[in-house]
């Protein structure tokens, strides 16, 4: 996932004259048309929720509005997270080839990102001619929504031809596209008659343009088309339509509120409380500083809701700090990138809310859930530390006055998690509204620490792409998704397993080892989005508790952080600490254990109470 959650290091391109002040004036247009978008849906959730608790009212079609918002909001994003980290690109391949055909793989990747642009545009404007009908809620015509995305597959083509240009990229770039419209145009005229499913050919292709380094999303919506050539049931208009109706869900607003959130927390300075409150507690013991940054992660669980923006945010305060304390470098990094994988974990969760959207799980079950998995991880995490790590430089012990002082700072960033928890818990506020209260809230701090405009923007721009990439990858799996189903991907499993037995352990260890596999290469995101609704029904059938099963396959795969040769997380640390992948891959190996130890408890424990 990640899944479909991840930070915004966007790379400007080398200015080559027109073409790059122009690519410059789009982004800034999108990005404030983005960020508007964004603070607009904030506004109508939080006027929803006020007319409702202290007025008794509300008004008519507020959910299907901030439906076609966020669909808009998608829109708006996508195309600024083309050549960015938050295109999902998978490059470890790419760095394994020689050198001379590293530069012709970029060719491969744009094709992919070309034919699905074309796959937006053309079929988004085929959906025009053939919806009719207005929305009943809203009062508009139904084919706004569905056009939303069209309009964004035109300007991923633009913002893709303008990066090459500047970048001095012209004939790449015009051989991508071609080859892109020359498939565009041949794959209706093609029809291979293969025993195998469409859904096998439908990943293969997908990890063709993976292994190039292709967007993930873009690999995705671009197989689904090229799987009609091999007897696909999903013509082109129905692929944007199924991708339009996968981020047509009001649950899906809490992502980026959550982002929003995590972002001005870090930008309000509230988040500094956090580490200072960690650092009064748990400072002064054997390894306290590893101990305080593992115990920041859990406190930082509970405001950002994103592995990636913890992993940042946790390599720019925490590295140079435990490099001084005598940490090697890569052990630093590595504990880092570790200790981040509890974001996904501990509430508030985005990968929660990504398997309660797939599976229809109750989400504030899945959160209380979390919270066991959790602690469970960050114990196992806990004794790692102390095992492998012995500190030169201990933390200065801090006396009761200081613990207080530093946990009535830190009240502020605590309050985050209770609107968030407890009032999903309870049932005080739907998931969507506690997510917009938590903006809010954070909102309110930031104003209080007197961030200024143009630091309030940059976290709404923020969160607003990093929703976007999020929910461009929910939709572009929802082809890939309902193959699945067609081809009865889950009946397979079903029939595996009741070859093995049928039992609860049989399901479990077959499950592990599918997500263990598929979250070697696949994004969290789109891994839960394909594999959840699939391997659940098994889990059900062998008497295993949906929601520990749930929790199970959000541990398993957020381990896959750590893992070659995907490791987002790794890779987040890398780039801000700026030591190679391949050490950190070394260096995490006893915190990966640890993680592992965790997961075998947490599938012990489902079987046992099965």
């Amino acid at each position: 996932m990640a899944t479909s959650e991840f930070h915004s290091i966007e790379q400007a391109a080398p200015d080559s004259g027109g073409a790059a002040r122009l690519l410059r004036a789009i982004e800034a247009v999108l990005g404030i048309a983005a960020a508007l978008v964004l603070a607009v849906l904030l506004l109508m959730v939080l006027v929803t929720v006020c007319l409702r608790y202290f007025f008794s009212a509300g008004f008519i079609g507020a959910e299907d509005l901030g439906i076609w918002l966020h669909v808009a909001l998608i829109a708006l994003g996508a195309p600024l997270s083309l050549n960015s980290a938050l295109a999902m690109r998978l490059d470890v391949f790419v760095k394994m080839l020689p050198e001379s055909l590293q530069k012709v793989t970029p060719i491969g990747a744009d094709v992919f990102t070309v034919l699905s642009a074309l796959i937006l545009s053309f079929g988004g404007s085929e959906i025009l001619t053939m919806l009719g009908g207005v929305s009943p809620t809203l009062g508009v015509p139904e084919w706004i929504r569905f056009g939303f995305l069209g309009t964004s597959g035109a300007l991923i083509l633009v913002v893709l031809l303008l990066q090459r240009i500047a970048e001095g990229k012209i004939l790449p770039v015009l051989l991508s596209l071609a080859v892109g419209v020359a498939l565009y145009a041949g794959i209706p005229h093609v029809a291979l008659d293969l025993d195998w499913p469409p859904s096998i050919f439908l990943g293969l292709i997908a990890a063709v343009g993976l292994v190039l380094a292709a967007p993930l999303p873009h690999a995705f919506l671009a197989a689904a088309y090229v799987v009609i050539a091999f007897g696909s049931s999903l013509p082109e208009p129905a692929i944007v339509s199924a991708t339009v109706t996968g981020v047509s869900k009001f649950l899906l607003l809490a992502i980026p509120f959550f982002l929003l959130a995590g972002g001005l927390l870090t930008a309000s300075g509230v988040a500094n409380q956090l580490v200072r409150f960690a650092a009064a507690m748990v400072g002064h013991r054997r390894a306290g500083l590893a101990q305080t940054t593992l115990l920041t992660s859990v406190l930082f669980s509970g405001a950002s809701g994103s592995s990636v923006a913890n992993a940042a945010f946790g390599a720019s305060t925490f590295q140079p700090e435990l490099v001084k304390h005598g940490y090697r470098p890569a052990q630093a990094a590595a504990i880092i990138a570790s200790t981040s994988v509890l974001d996904n974990v501990i509430p508030p969760s985005i990968a929660f809310l990504i398997l309660a959207t797939a599976t229809n799980l109750s989400v504030g079950s899945l959160l209380v859930g979390g919270f066991f998995a959790g602690g469970l991880m960050a114990i196992c995490l806990a004794v790692a530390i102390h095992l492998t790590v012995s500190e030169q430089v201990p933390l200065p012990r801090a006396n009761a006055k200081q613990r207080w002082q530093s946990a009535v700072q830190a009240i502020p960033a605590f309050g985050l998690g209770v609107i968030v928890v407890v009032g999903i818990r309870i049932g005080i506020v739907t998931t969507t509204e506690a997510a917009a209260l938590a903006a809010f809230y954070t909102l309110l701090l930031g104003i209080g620490a007197r961030l200024g405009i143009l630091s309030l923007y940059a976290a709404f721009r923020q969160a607003a792409v990093e929703a976007a990439a999020i929910g461009l990858l929910i939709g572009t799996a929802g082809p890939f998704a309902f193959l699945l189903a067609v081809d009865d991907v889950s009946g397979l499993i079903s029939h595996l397993t009741t070859a093995l037995g049928g039992s609860a352990l049989a399901v479990i260890l077959l499950s592990n080892v599918i997500l263990l596999v598929v979250g070697l290469v696949l994004d969290i995101g789109a891994a839960i989005l394909l594999f959840g609704p699939i391997l659940l029904p098994a889990a059900v059938a062998a008497g295993i508790d949906p929601i520990q099963f749930g929790v199970i396959i959000v541990v398993n795969l957020m381990i896959h952080g750590l893992t070659p040769p995907l490791g987002m997380l790794i890779f987040v640390v890398s780039g801000v600490t700026r030591i190679p992948a391949s050490e950190l891959f070394r260096a995490v190996v006893p915190y990966l254990l640890a993680l592992l130890v965790s997961l075998a408890i947490l599938c012990a424990w489902a079987i046992i109470f099965s």
